[in-house]
């Protein structure tokens, strides 16, 4: 088949104009069209009063190689890739040991379903619940300010992933189409097909707890071994190699092959590896607040007069701002029509993300503002970052009085340096609450200064975005890990063999798609390794 991209085309066109639009392209009588797809879909909104659906098709003809050959020079027209996954390795019929998967966010969920699907019949393990469960425990925090900290937004089947907006795009290279793998499988498992080609694919919480339950049951019907609640409290090196984990109930389980795909908040976890001489590293990552808007506001400038249109959905945004004293302020997360989420996984601290159902039709669109931060400013060694998080997560316990509520300021109040007292016209979404205060305090001085600079200069892009009733809470602290479990080009740890960091927690991915896809990576370099260790 051949590829065209770039093919725009008004909003409210009819199905036939794109069979129209491609035969001008390719410059051919209907005759030789004999059929098409829409490989990617977006919209063009660089003038929101002229909004255009922008395409990538896959198109059958019937002379493809005269066609390629007459317009060779142009740039949006190629063969269409293959995207179908090849595994790289078939477990033996009789296997010495099986590969442990600690953790079942989306980078140890694919991990585990390419090992299953491989023949190679995994050992899960997940410190939390199984997802229902899980969401009981977590709608304990929202609604009753009760914790769980083995059950919540961090922990349990499905990862902090499963309590977010959703997002299945991401910015990685991806020459071997791992991700159309992931969005593949997530169509299997009950996932809208239009995943498969819209720009900027999202799924929503509730659509997420099934799919992760279908997922699971596959696994498990293709000989993996799925346990909840099973903490991995140690691991046994010998020789540098990996010879087993030890959960918190005293089991060992034997393994020469572990995947460690336990998220970005397994802070113990990343103790116990340090103290058992893994080798890992401080990386950068960000801080900042959750901050709120009318979604009206967003839509109408993002979206001009097409503000509510429903091919469109609800607006995004994507901002950036350097400071004059060196840091940069971005807009992480956004979640268009969603919520402010309570996401701690420890006592006494207070966390914010943020989520959307599949819909997207809250009232308030949010998105972290944050601050890009380095070792540099939590010098003290790998484990450094997370003393700095859990400071600022204690802070916000306090400042919202000690009780999960998290602290708020509305944004004129924020930029004038003064205490907030009421709500205005915007009303906060996080549950338990949002305890008005000053929340100069609740962040380094250099934060609040970039934040205070940043906000006026979005308000360029997106008039009112400085608006005085806008709502902050605080604190976000869990953009990404502060650590990174470095590894080789066999993506096993530099110092312990065996043992396979992955996903966002190992510091090597950064949402949903590139978790999952880490994930695939990692099982591929298992299973070529217990074929060579067959």
């Amino acid at each position: 088949m051949l590829r065209l991209t770039e093919v725009k085309l008004p909003l409210a066109h009819p199905e036939g104009e794109i069979r129209a639009a491609i035969l001008k392209k390719l410059g051919i009588p209907a005759a030789e069209l004999t059929g098409y797809t829409i490989a990617r879909r977006g919209y063009d909104a660089r003038k929101p009063d002229a909004i255009l659906f922008a395409y990538t098709l896959d198109v059958e003809v019937k002379n493809e190689a005269a066609i390629l050959n007459r317009l060779k020079n142009d740039r949006h027209l190629s063969m269409t890739p293959d995207t179908r996954y090849q595994f790289v390795a078939q477990a033996p019929k009789e296997l010495k040991s099986r590969p442990v998967v600690a953790g079942m966010g989306p980078a140890g969920l694919f991990a585990a379903l390419i090992l299953a699907q491989s023949g190679f019949r995994p050992i899960i393990l997940e410190r939390g619940k199984a997802v229902r469960e899980r969401t009981k425990d977590t709608f304990g925090l929202w609604r009753q300010g009760v914790l769980n900290p083995e059950s919540n937004v961090q922990f349990g089947e499905g990862g902090a992933g499963t309590f977010s907006d959703g997002k299945l795009h991401s910015q990685i290279k991806d020459p071997k189409h791992y991700g159309r793998k992931v969005l593949t499988e997530f169509v299997k498992a009950g996932a809208p097909e239009e995943i498969l080609y819209v720009s900027k694919p999202h799924i929503g919480t509730f659509r997420l707890v099934s799919m992760v339950e279908k997922m699971r049951a596959t696994i498990i019907e293709l000989g993996g071994e799925i346990r909840f609640q099973s903490r991995v409290d140690d691991i046994e090196i010998e020789n540098g190699k990996i010879r087993g984990v030890v959960l918190a109930s005293g089991e060992r389980i034997a393994t020469d092959h572990l995947v460690m795909a336990i998220g970005h908040s397994a802070r113990d976890t990343f103790e116990m590896l340090h103290r058992r001489g893994v080798y890992m590293e401080a990386k950068p990552f960000s801080i900042g607040f959750r901050i709120e808007h009318p979604q009206s506001l967003i839509d109408r400038c993002r979206l001009g007069k097409n503000a509510g249109n429903p091919l469109l959905g609800a607006a995004d945004y994507k901002l950036v701002h350097h400071c004059r004293n060196g840091r940069s302020v971005y807009s992480f997360c956004m979640c268009p029509g969603g919520t402010v989420v309570a996401a701690t996984s420890e006592p006494g601290r207070v966390v914010t993300n943020g989520m959307s159902q599949y819909s997207r039709n809250e009232r308030n669109a949010n998105s972290g503002i944050v601050v890009g931060i380095t070792p540099e400013d939590y010098p003290g060694g790998p484990l450094a970052g997370i003393e700095f998080q859990r400071k600022w997560e204690e802070r916000a316990f306090d400042l919202g009085g000690r009780n999960y509520e998290a602290p708020g300021q509305l944004v004129g109040d924020f930029l004038k340096g003064k205490p907030s007292t009421k709500f205005g016209s915007v009303q906060p979404s996080y549950t338990p609450g949002v305890h008005l205060c000053d929340l100069s305090t609740a962040l380094p001085d250099y934060a609040i200064e970039a934040l205070r600079e940043a906000i006026p200069a979005f308000d360029k892009d997106i008039k009112g975005f400085s608006m005085h009733d806008a709502v902050l809470t605080g604190v976000e602290t869990r953009t990404s890990s502060p650590v990174r479990i470095t590894r080789g080009e066999n993506y096993q740890s530099l110092n312990t063999a065996g043992l396979y960091p992955s996903g966002e927690g190992a510091g090597y991915a950064g949402g949903i798609l590139s978790a999952a896809v880490d994930g695939i990576k990692v099982a591929e370099a298992v299973a070529l390794s217990m074929i060579q260790h067959e």
